[in-house]
């Protein structure tokens, strides 16, 4: 605990106050990114289990009104009534088929897909820009202070100068590099579930649209 008290003191002195919004940015990142992987996890955990569950859910559309009572419990008790892919379907179910209740129905789930996603983008751009301005401004005051200096200054005490300004744009570029993967991790996981969703919905129209009325 010391060793990180004393890491996080020497990064603060050496990289000055961008430093402080810096590793704000890196604390959100950590627990943005880790609620985003838990929510994907239980939506597609590893395996085969979340593609049956498609399956079933498709097989349910497919059938439309017809559909058992038996087999729809089942089947939206093994997609999870709180999946995105459950609450869609049982939408549907509720609503009555339409392409505007389907649409509506996808519309309403988006949200909870796409959560944090705008704010980790924002992350990924801001902190390297933040680390920018730390460095410029680190070498700014290195070349202020040579210029107000009366005696001939060592070029290694400027260039060292430069060297500790130069650590916010490393430490920028690292949070926007470990906010990046794990982002397209997301933003992939996201597209999946939308095409997963447009097979349900593909499913309701053929279903609904054999049912008789």
């Amino acid at each position: 605990m010391n060793d990180v008290r004393d890491m996080l003191a020497t990064l603060l002195d050496r990289g000055g106050w961008v430093m402080v919004p810096l590793l704000i940015l890196s604390v959100v990142t950590v627990a943005l990114c880790l609620e985003r992987a838990w929510y994907w996890l239980r939506m597609h955990p590893p395996g085969r289990s979340s593609l049956r569950r498609i399956a079933d859910l498709t097989a349910v559309l497919r059938a439309g009104s017809k559909v058992p009572p038996g087999d729809l419990t089942g089947a939206l008790s093994r997609a999870g009534s709180t999946s995105v892919y459950g609450r869609v379907v049982q939408y549907l179910l509720d609503h009555g088929w339409s392409e505007s209740v389907a649409v509506e129905a996808v519309e309403l789930q988006r949200p909870g897909m796409e959560r944090f996603m705008p704010t980790l983008s924002t992350i990924i751009t801001a902190a390297p820009l933040l680390g920018i301005l730390g460095t410029v401004s680190g070498i700014i005051d290195s070349f202020r202070l040579l210029g107000e200096s009366q005696i001939v200054t060592d070029p290694r005490d400027v260039s060292g100068g430069i060297a500790q300004a130069l650590l916010t744009t490393e430490v920028g570029l690292i949070i926007a590099l470990i906010t990046l993967f794990p982002f397209m991790i997301y933003k992939a996981q996201i597209d999946r579930a939308l095409s997963r969703l447009e097979v349900l919905i593909a499913a309701g129209r053929q279903g609904f649209a054999e049912s008789p009325d």
